[in-house]
């Protein structure tokens, strides 16, 4: 055993023995009739939003009881058992609801198991409650094996007592999942006029030429001289290109090097190992973006290091085209990188307002907090992006959170003496 494993599962075995001792107990958690007495220190530590909770000055900090809404006693009882032992949950018929569950709190870890089991339990009278699952919790790989799932077994899906439970309870995410059900698959071609404009306009990379080596296709890419040659490079060079020609914007390079069998998901050698479409996605280079996900990118792919996605990368750098493509293509609105950022905290604190008023758009968590405790509108505040404030405060963000150091945005204001945000968060 790795030391490093060794003092892990060391740690998480002796936070499992604290679940029956009574000593530094000092919360108890409640939903309904359950009440199960924890460790704040414990909860605070494995989750964000009970951190945050304890952190300031609030009602379940000063009373010590806080209550669990929309979460049923036995959910509950998973969700502590993770967070004091790290092992998954022990019952996969609660994997629906213990998702919810560790959504809402912040328990990306938990949140990414639970994905795995309902997947792995989708049946034609279940798809349906695990795509509108995975559509209202932003969950990419569930929604995408539900919809495939449904695609290939639609008219039994659609019968069933499941679907029109979905109809009836969750109209809109059903209206979502009509659109992406509607959606032709990424390696399908669509004809084309003479010209290549055909009825979709501009293609910059065509999904005949652009699929990966592993994607099935209805028939294979040109053979031209150019797509022949490449062929024959070893795959590392072949790869190298690729990144290469997403960095320099080459799209005509990009879907040669894709038809020749470059791999769309290569990663760069330096520390934080892009791939192709996290360098398109940071550059803004928007025809690249679009080759490479047509392609058939990873448009959750995690960079090293920092764990950014390519929409990190893109609302960092500003680029509003981009980011709405990769919005579009299914991307993560809520990921979270090493420091617990989102890209809308990203945005707001480089204070790009028109990616900051779409990612506004694309997600409910405008007060989704960072390892430090703030929120887009401190950081926005932070670094006296007035206009990027204004867009959140309209979008309804909280202007008495605070952070970690107990500072609202006001706070931050005054400690910047910046008269106009200062009037604008009074």
């Amino acid at each position: 055993m790795e030391p490093t494993q060794e003092v892990m599962e060391t740690t998480a075995v002796d936070l499992g023995a604290l679940l029956d001792a009574g000593d530094g107990a000092v919360v108890t958690l409640v939903a309904g009739c359950t009440r199960l007495v924890v460790h704040k220190a414990v909860l605070a530590d494995r989750s964000p939003v009970f951190g945050g909770m304890f952190r300031h000055d609030t009602l379940e900090a000063n009373t010590g009881e806080v209550a669990v809404p929309d979460v049923e006693g036995p959910v509950l009882r998973q969700l502590v058992a993770y967070l004091y032992t790290l092992q998954a949950p022990q019952l996969p018929s609660l994997a629906p609801q213990l998702l919810a569950a560790a959504d809402k709190y912040g328990v990306s870890a938990l949140k990414a198991q639970c994905e795995q089991l309902v997947a792995a339990q989708l049946s034609v009278e279940t798809a349906a409650a695990a795509a509108v699952l995975a559509i209202r919790h932003s969950c990419t790989s569930l929604r995408q094996a539900a919809v495939n799932f449904i695609k290939a077994n639609a008219f039994q899906v659609m019968t069933t007592q499941g679907w029109a439970d979905a109809v009836r309870t969750q109209p809109e995410d059903i209206v979502t999942l009509g659109q992406l059900l509607a959606d032709p698959p990424a390696e399908a071609s669509t004809p084309t006029s003479t010209d290549g404009s055909g009825p979709q306009g501009d293609r910059s990379c065509t999904p005949a030429t652009a699929a990966p080596p592993t994607a099935s296709r209805t028939a294979p890419p040109p053979d031209d001289s150019a797509v022949s040659r490449l062929r024959s490079l070893p795959e590392k060079e072949k790869n190298s290109r690729l990144i290469k020609a997403a960095k320099e914007d080459a799209v005509t390079e990009l879907q040669t090097l894709l038809a020749a069998g470059a791999d769309v998901g290569a990663r760069d050698e330096d520390e934080r190992r892009y791939t192709a479409l996290h360098w398109a996605a940071e550059k803004g280079h928007e025809k690249a973006v679009k080759c490479l996900v047509v392609g058939g990118a990873d448009v959750d792919a995690r960079s090293s290091g920092w764990q950014e996605t390519p929409l990190h990368k893109a609302a960092s750098n500003g680029h509003e085209a981009v980011v709405r493509l990769l919005l579009e293509a299914g991307a993560e609105a809520d990921a979270r990188n090493k420091t617990q950022s989102t890209p809308l905290l990203v945005a707001a604190y480089h204070g790009h307002v028109a990616v900051v008023r779409l990612l506004l758009a694309n997600t409910p968590y405008h007060n989704a907090r960072d390892q430090w405790g703030r929120t887009p509108l401190h950081n926005a505040t932070l670094r006296e992006h007035a206009e990027a404030a204004s867009a959140l405060l309209d979008a309804g963000a909280d202007r008495w959170a605070r952070n970690n150091e107990g500072k609202t945005p006001l706070d931050l204001a005054k400690q910047n003496n910046h008269q106009q945000l200062i009037d604008m968060l009074r």
